[in-house]
């Protein structure tokens, strides 16, 4: 999709088999005014700059990284996002799903790569050398999404609003377990004492309760702004609670060069083979991301303009994730976070992706901005992040009921959700299975995703 002529209001479009037009403010090509587009770029920042930046920080602290190298690659992080936000937002060809869709670094890739590094270090590899290896792996694995997204539209009959519905709602429901955790402190009020405490619980449920009051408001503006606000307040109220260390952007330097292949590209076979399965898998998982973000755009689900949307959408994941590995960080996907975003502001233009990308590709180049949003309290993130990923899953729900539930469909449902959320909260049913096989399913989302693929291949149709 190319640049159009569109309005500056909302404009009336049919109903989608999503979100209902009344409910977008602003529609997929919609443009709005310039202090619009900021709050609503900015809200959407504020939802994924934890989720991008948390990967590169885990990966660095394993590998046992100097803190230069770690500021780095978490900064390009940043930066390789905002590239790729623009790329799936602007749409290049057939590059890119032409939606509001935000990426970010993928958390699938974690287990292998952690894995990966940890072992050429032990071997006598240097952690820079190590990073090397990882980076070219990465890179070679991407062509995986590009071929895949080219027979997409083969796989109609496959890729049903039942399978992607599921996918959606996995995506929502395996993420509550992050959103309660976060709201409760975090891992790091974990290790203090005080996760759970009344004032980290007191702290995200105002931010939540402010959300929601602005949202049910009549006022368009109000409701665009419900998270900005929330987040604000519950930012403020932390400041004069204390919760709030600002000594820490001492540390970070003022500026981050971007460097292609600093650390040099490597290979490991090894390392090759799983790093090409989780390619699959992401793939699956962005087929219901971007389902979910035209779910919640009041966008079609089903239908040519559909299926060329997710064809684009993973060729974007590819040629995003190539990008990542040249300059310094991991593989890139489509993130959930900002459809629950969309859902409650209304806010569905991807001209406003223009504007998170430029946000992030500037908050990549200076860490000590960035740092601003990284020393944000856990609570306060987590009583906003909450509501969205119930909204996401919402959003799958609405798609599954978009079509008939007979029985057939109903055990597809069942089981695949069943075991999909049952190894994301019991991911220990997997520590008896070989490393290679825990990698491949560690994963709630892809391996409910895969069942409910294979369920609806395998699954005599009702007469």
């Amino acid at each position: 999709m190319g640049e159009s002529t569109v309005a500056t209001h909302p404009q009336p479009a049919p109903a989608a088999s999503g979100q209902t037009t009344d409910d977008v403010i602003f529609r997929l090509n919609d443009r709005p005014k310039l202090w619009e587009a900021l709050i609503g770029a900015f809200q959407h920042v504020t939802a994924v700059f934890v989720g991008i930046i948390t990967p590169p920080l885990l990966i660095a602290q394993a590998l046992g990284l100097e803190l230069h190298d770690s500021v780095h690659i978490v900064g390009m992080s940043l930066a390789v996002s905002g590239i790729a936000t623009f790329i799936q937002c602007r749409r290049f060809g057939p590059v890119g799903s032409g939606l509001l869709s935000v990426q970010g670094t993928s958390f699938t890739f974690l287990g292998p790569i952690i894995a990966t590094g940890t072992a050429l270090i032990k071997g006598g590899m240097p952690a820079t050398g190590a990073l090397g290896v990882i980076f070219g792996v990465c890179l070679l694995g991407s062509p995986i999404e590009m071929i895949l997204s080219r027979f997409l539209h083969h796989a109609r009959k496959i890729i049903t609003p039942t399978v992607t519905g599921i996918v959606v709602t996995l995506i929502g429901l395996t993420l509550v377990k992050v959103g309660m955790t976060t709201m409760a402190g975090g891992f790091a009020a974990k290790a203090d004492g005080t996760f759970a405490s009344p004032r980290n619980l007191g702290l995200a449920g105002m931010v939540l309760l402010i959300i929601v009051i602005l949202n049910r408001s009549r006022n368009p503006y109000l409701r665009m702004s419900s998270i900005i606000v929330g987040l604000v307040v519950g930012y403020v109220v932390s400041v004069f609670l204390g919760l709030v260390d600002f000594g820490q952007l001492a540390e970070l330097s003022f500026f981050a060069v971007p460097i292609p292949l600093k650390y040099g590209i490597g290979f490991s076979w090894s390392a090759f083979l799983p790093i090409v399965l989780l390619y699959v898998i992401t793939a699956i998982e962005t087929i219901g991301d971007t389902t979910a973000t035209s779910a919640v755009s009041a966008e079609p689900v089903e239908g040519p303009l559909y299926m060329k949307r997710i064809e684009g959408a993973v060729l974007g994941d590819g040629v995003n994730s190539a990008i990542a590995a040249i300059f310094n960080t991991f593989p890139n996907t489509t993130f959930s976070q900002n459809n629950g975003v969309i859902q409650l502001t209304g806010v569905a233009s991807r001209y406003v992706g223009y504007y998170i990308a430029g946000f992030l590709f500037l908050l990549g180049l200076f860490p000590v901005v960035g740092g601003i949003f990284q020393i944000m309290p856990q609570p306060v993130l987590g009583g906003a992040t909450m509501i969205m990923f119930g909204s996401v899953a919402a959003a799958g729900i609405r798609i599954i009921a978009s079509h008939p539930i007979d029985r057939r469909a109903m055990l597809i449902i069942a089981i695949s959700l069943a075991i999909g959320l049952g190894i994301t909260f019991v991911p220990e049913v997997l520590d008896q299975f070989s490393p290679f096989f825990k990698n491949l399913f560690q994963s709630g989302i892809a391996t409910g995703g895969l069942i409910a693929i294979v369920l609806n291949v395998l699954l005599p149709r009702s007469p």
